[in-house]
């Protein structure tokens, strides 16, 4: 494994602390959570860190009240909160009895809705961040000195901080395989003990086949022998634990004929390519899903930039497309993701900017550095996306 990472959310992590009782750190499980958390905790004199999925951890808590006024004065730092959400409540007492800053710093491997049933208890109390796996900005060039290096290194293997820092790709593959293996095999049902693991795994297979597509949820659900309710169940779950995103299309009032259903992407090209068995640049430049990986990794940069920000799709019935519409408070962002170092567009990409009328249109591509295409729209590489997106 190569060196540790700064992540660019250390700095508004730190913020946070200083503003609110309880922060909440989310994000993939091995996205990185544990490691910032920990250099966080370190800059705080006398912070307790707590793994709740370790035993004699959690024997730690078996008087909660008891343990958190123990470390009153000190950042105490709760791990995988996911496996004991009820001590939100006993946080809430804590935060209301003594509510200074830095109290808390938890970590959750999913999202809010799904682990923080007691969260609205903490309203004004709680701050929540999401950390991602690496993007493209937080890396260093590669060894050429170029930033398309760490590009196509970071769209290959992906962001988990073990499968990108891998000393070979070899290792990287099998990081990646032993990841999902456990996720799909453990961590999930942990969280739904309803789940058919094989049919579950199935699923995971199918998602990578139709990443970047629309979806049908009775055309998966008559694959696989279940109903569409419970893909749609299972899917929300994957959502909620970071693993798949479900894009929605754009709202309109303008009377198009839009297409209405989501579109589906797994949210880390590394577990896609693992999971489609694409191991190296030359797999990745032939295999038919080239174009609709790219494009997974751009929506994911841009959400992370602006993570407040309403993200949709917009196509109609007419042909009409752009990949990703951004709405940050009045501010109307188009981009479009294109796989080439000579990108060019369509006339549904100009018919569906006419109709959106965006105040700021990008196509971002693998390409060296930005330059301007005509009538505003500029093409981008990844690395520069999210500086102009803030």
């Amino acid at each position: 494994m190569r060196g540790y990472v700064p992540r660019r959310l250390a700095e508004l992590a730190r913020e946070r602390l200083d503003q609110f009782p309880v922060v909440a750190m989310l994000g993939a499980r091995q996205c990185g959570k544990t490691t910032l958390a920990k250099m966080l905790a370190s800059e705080r004199p006398g912070a307790v860190y707590i793994d709740l999925e370790r035993r004699s951890d959690r024997n730690r808590l078996q008087d909660p009240e008891a343990f958190f006024d123990l470390h009153g004065d000190k950042l105490v730092c709760l791990d995988e909160i996911q496996r004991a959400p009820a001590l939100f409540e006993e946080i809430r007492g804590q935060v209301d009895r003594r509510p200074m800053a830095g109290r808390f710093l938890v970590l959750g491997s999913a999202t809010r809705e799904l682990i923080m049933q007691g969260a609205e208890t903490l309203a004004g109390r709680i701050a929540h961040l999401e950390l991602t796996p690496f993007r493209v900005e937080e890396l260093s060039p590669g060894p050429s000195g170029s930033c398309s290096d760490r590009t196509r290194d970071l769209w290959l293997r992906g962001g988990f901080p073990r499968a990108f820092l891998a000393r070979s790709q070899e290792e990287s593959v099998v990081w990646r395989e032993e990841f999902m293996g456990t996720v799909l095999e453990r961590d999930l049902p942990l969280l739904a003990n309803t789940m058919d693991v094989e049919r579950l795994s199935r699923l995971w297979q199918m998602l990578g086949h139709i990443h970047g597509g629309l979806l049908n949820l009775s055309s998966l659900g008559s694959s696989l022998g279940i109903s569409h309710h419970t893909v749609r169940s299972w899917l929300g779950l994957m959502e909620k634990t970071f693993l798949v995103r479900l894009l929605s299309p754009f709202v309109t009032n303008a009377g198009k004929r839009l297409v209405k259903s989501p579109r589906v992407f797994l949210r880390d090209t590394g577990l896609l390519h693992a999971l489609l068995g694409v191991q190296s640049q030359d797999d990745l430049l032939g295999h038919p899903v080239y174009g609709a990986s790219w494009e997974g990794m751009v929506i994911e940069h841009a959400i992370s930039a602006l993570p407040r920000a309403r993200a949709s799709f917009y196509r109609t019935r007419a042909g009409a497309e752009i990949d990703l519409v951004l709405e940050n408070g009045e501010k109307r962002i188009a981009i479009e993701c294109k796989a080439s170092t000579a990108p060019t567009v369509g006339k549904g990409f100009w018919s569906a900017l006419a109709d959106i009328e965006p105040d700021a249109a990008f196509v971002v591509a693998p390409v060296t550095e930005a330059y301007p295409l005509k009538n505003g729209v500029t093409v981008l590489p990844l690395s520069d996306l999210a500086d102009r997106l803030r």
